[in-house]
């Protein structure tokens, strides 16, 4: 039987690096993963790299181009004509990123020298150490990190086939654009799948069950979102509604549901993503087995630094309480493989970044305004439109703002939040900013580049004492 000091169950984002970085630390280490390829071919990367994060993005930029084309390059005196698309040359471009990715983190294990075990893991038995299954192997571990991911959650009594009525997997992989296309959910998910099929020509309705649009944003983000979605960008999105039946039709599916005036409605359409959330990936995992405590949403209990009630094992990412979100699970892997090294591994939950890779892209980090009040908490707010940046007007992107929101005594940054172009990256300075306790002063008073978008997060941090510059 093989063996080893630590064994990684699930070569998502969260498993891959804390595989990765346990092995830097010098302990012998296996990861598991059963992800396989349309062509039956096993690879790393999880639900993230294969299904997820990576080849959404990659459509998402190969839309905005397409759209860019046709709208905003006029403004820049460029015009085109006979524009169009090929959509095979875009799936087959976004398969390609993904295999050079999945290939990259096999090259890593191979470089820290990680063990790939392919299949299924399945916890067996533990004592002084833990046994894991892997189809018909059995391997031995001082030390279990459980990094398993999620699923879509699917409705109940409608049945996902991922051609008509589909998840995120299938919605990435439409071979042809649907005339009308439902959304059901208007989260991360289903906005950005959403606005990639309405570039490249679908009638796209969004049906959410809540009465607020993007309610774990800042509701001033929220707002100016639904301003542009809506109106700019003509989505149709229809709040505060209760599905009643799904059925696939001769030439379509049709969704019966209530309004949020509770008047009964039906849309049809030719394609169906649903995209309600996500469920962890803890069945078949052997939990009950060994005596590894689920909550009654299955996922798996554990303390602050990602411990488990049981002895030397851990897990991390969707698995656990949190945000569903690849970069946390990735913090949390090196976390976990530096406290099994004996190190002090540490995430700060309170500076994790949020992004919904729309456009413009929405990006935030710390408290809301909203969740401040609720809180009671003395605050100061700066914000500053894209539209009097030099850059942003450069770019034909003028859209949106960012907001900063400070400590009224202190003046300790305690949130940020952005809407715009580039604010996926914009939004690191201020992640950096709130680890290190900034005020908005530092950040007002460091020399941005001119022209940068970066100029506008400055002009927030002078607006939070109402003094900006150039607006």
């Amino acid at each position: 039987m093989k063996s080893f000091d630590v064994v990684v169950i699930g070569a998502g984002p969260a498993g891959y690096i804390a595989a990765i970085r346990a092995a830097q630390l010098g302990l012998s280490t296996a990861c598991i993963e059963e992800w396989k390829t349309p062509n039956d071919e096993y690879v790393l990367g999880g639900t993230c790299l294969n299904v997820g994060c990576i080849p959404s993005k990659a459509l998402l930029e190969s839309s905005e181009n397409y759209e860019r084309v046709l709208h905003q390059f006029k403004a820049h005196g460029i015009t085109a004509s006979g524009v169009k698309f090929d959509l095979k040359t875009m799936l087959g471009r976004k398969d390609r990123i993904v295999g050079k990715m999945t290939s990259g983190i096999a090259g890593l294990f191979k470089k820290n020298k990680v063990t790939w075990l392919q299949g299924h893991g399945r916890l067996v038995s533990g004592g002084t150490t833990w046994k894991i299954q892997i189809d018909s192997e059995t391997v031995e571990a001082k030390n279990v990190i459980i990094a398993t991911g999620s699923k879509a959650r699917h409705l109940p009594g409608i049945p996902v086939d991922n051609k008509t009525i589909c998840d995120n997997v299938g919605a990435l992989a439409f071979e042809s654009v649907p005339e009308r296309l439902g959304v059901i959910g208007a989260g991360v998910i289903g906005l950005e799948l959403g606005s990639v099929w309405r570039r490249l020509g679908s009638k796209v309705k969004v049906l959410e069950a809540l009465p607020a649009f993007l309610g774990a944003a800042d509701e001033a983000v929220a707002a100016e979102a639904w301003k542009i979605f809506t109106k700019t960008q003509a989505l149709d999105i229809e709040l505060g509604i209760q599905i009643k039946s799904v059925k696939q039709a001769t030439k379509g599916v049709e969704i019966q549901y209530s309004g949020q005036d509770g008047s009964s409605k039906i849309y049809e359409c030719d394609r169906l993503i649903i995209s309600v959330g996500r469920v962890p990936n803890t069945d078949d995992l052997g939990a009950q087995k060994v005596g590894l405590k689920l909550d009654a949403k299955g996922f798996i209990e554990v303390d602050k630094n990602c411990r488990s009630a049981l002895p030397r094992m851990y897990a991390i990412g969707d698995v656990v309480r949190g945000p569903m979100l690849a970069h946390k699970g990735e913090d949390e892997g090196v976390m976990v493989a530096e406290i099994i090294a004996g190190q002090h591994g540490h995430v700060n939950y309170d500076a994790i970044p949020w992004v919904i890779y729309t456009a413009p892209e929405i990006a935030w980090v710390g408290k809301t305004e909203q969740q401040l009040r609720g809180e009671g908490v003395p605050y100061k707010a700066g914000r500053f439109p894209f539209a009097y940046n030099g850059r942003a007007l450069g770019r034909e992107e003028p859209e949106g703002f960012i907001k900063i929101l400070a400590d009224a005594a202190s003046d300790r940054i305690l949130g940020v939040h952005a809407i715009g172009s580039l604010a996926s990256e914009l939004i690191a300075e201020a992640v950096v900013a709130i680890e290190f306790g900034a005020s908005s002063e530092d950040i007002a008073r460091i020399c941005h580049a001119h022209p940068s978008m970066s100029e506008v997060m400055r002009e927030a941090a002078l607006g939070v004492e109402k003094r900006s510059l150039n607006g």
